[in-house]
């Protein structure tokens, strides 16, 4: 079984829980284990809600409003992608380390130690809980343009009554 889907989003905060919607529904029709939906759900806001606040470069007079989402539910793993219009990650803004080597984009940019940030914190958390609820999880900047990529991707589990679970 192989299921995929890709949304272009405006930069409003109303289109994220639009995409997680999408992907629960998506999940919860697939046979994907309720458990594993959420974690992805809420990983997939954080990714969302990133590129929405920081996804456009209007300091520079671009007026790019808008970001893409891509879900790959194939056989046993799920993989989304969130592709902003930014000025990506860069000196001033680094990308935080990297939880594994992509093997193909994003383009990962070297980055100094985590902050520390505390539990009830309203900003600064968002890759971290992406990093915690995903089993590997990849981010840098697209390749020969501007933007930050943030992908991750976890192995799925089924319920048993799973209508479309991968053999």
């Amino acid at each position: 079984m192989s299921i995929w889907w890709s949304l272009h989003l405006r930069r409003e905060a109303a289109s994220v829980p639009l995409a997680r919607r999408l992907l629960l529904g998506t999940m919860e029709t697939a046979g994907v284990d309720p458990d594993v939906s959420y974690d992805l759900s809420v990983a997939l806001s954080e990714a969302c809600a990133n590129a929405v606040e920081h996804g456009g470069d209007t300091a520079h007079g671009d007026c790019s409003q808008a970001y893409s989402v891509t879900a790959y539910l194939d056989g046993e793993k799920c993989r989304i992608e969130v592709a902003d219009s930014g000025p990506g990650f860069t000196p001033e803004r680094p990308a935080p380390p990297l939880a594994a080597v992509p093997t193909a984009a994003p383009v990962p940019v070297p980055a100094p130690a985590p902050v520390p940030v505390s539990v009830d914190a309203e900003q600064g958390r968002g890759l971290f809980l992406i990093r915690e609820l995903a089993d590997h999880v990849h981010i840098g900047n697209k390749p020969g343009r501007a933007g930050a990529v943030v992908s991750f991707d976890k192995i799925l589990k089924w319920r048993k009554d799973a209508p479309l679970m991968a053999v």
